[in-house]
């Protein structure tokens, strides 16, 4: 199979179903944003340390991917065609279990953190803000056309989930999270 196939080279792309549509179509903003996510996953991947205690979050974030890549097929499906693989409430229960699992274990927040600390909770800081981006751009293309508001609730709770994973690796790889400093004018 090729990898480039010219059919994208005069600004159009393919749904599933074979519908063309502009690559700015609303519906394909959302879902490159989603892969662009996936990427970052990937990256924060790349930099957790092997070992035992990292198989948790690991297996959490690939599953993720795996989600993000249905997320992707969902918004690729035009409206009133059976998509193949939807969100389903239990995807967003499973990052709900995981969110409380780690936030119990973790120092209470009393303050702002800065995004940073280990590679991979900066990695999934990252990431959370890139997963906000494809929420606004959901909400965009929501009002437009039908679109599943499971999609857009699995897109909130997953910026959620990446905020604890992030604060949990610092935490477990015993680095303290950088702490936003309120500085006074005077």
């Amino acid at each position: 199979m090729k990898i480039y196939t010219k059919t994208g080279d005069q600004g159009k792309t393919s749904l599933v179903y074979g519908q063309r549509v502009s690559k700015h179509d609303a519906r394909v903003e959302v879902y490159g944003t989603c892969d662009e996510a996936n990427s970052a996953i990937g990256l924060a991947l790349s930099f957790l340390p092997p070992g035992e205690e990292w198989v948790e979050i690991r297996r959490s974030l690939e599953k993720i991917q795996t989600q993000l890549f249905h997320v992707g097929a969902e918004l690729a499906t035009p409206p009133g065609k059976k998509v193949g693989w939807p969100i389903k409430e239990e995807d967003v229960a499973f990052l709900e279990r995981q969110i409380d699992s780690w936030d119990e274990q973790l120092p209470e927040l009393r303050q702002f953190i800065l995004p940073g600390g280990h590679s991979a909770a900066a990695s999934l800081h990252l990431e959370r803000t890139i997963v906000r981006r494809a929420e606004r751009r959901l909400v965009e293309a929501m009002e437009r056309e039908s679109i599943s508001s499971l999609v857009l609730i699995y897109l909130n709770r997953l910026s959620d989930f990446l905020f604890v994973a992030a604060r949990y690796v610092n935490w477990r790889s015993g680095i303290h999270e950088p702490l936003l400093h309120a500085e006074q004018d005077k």
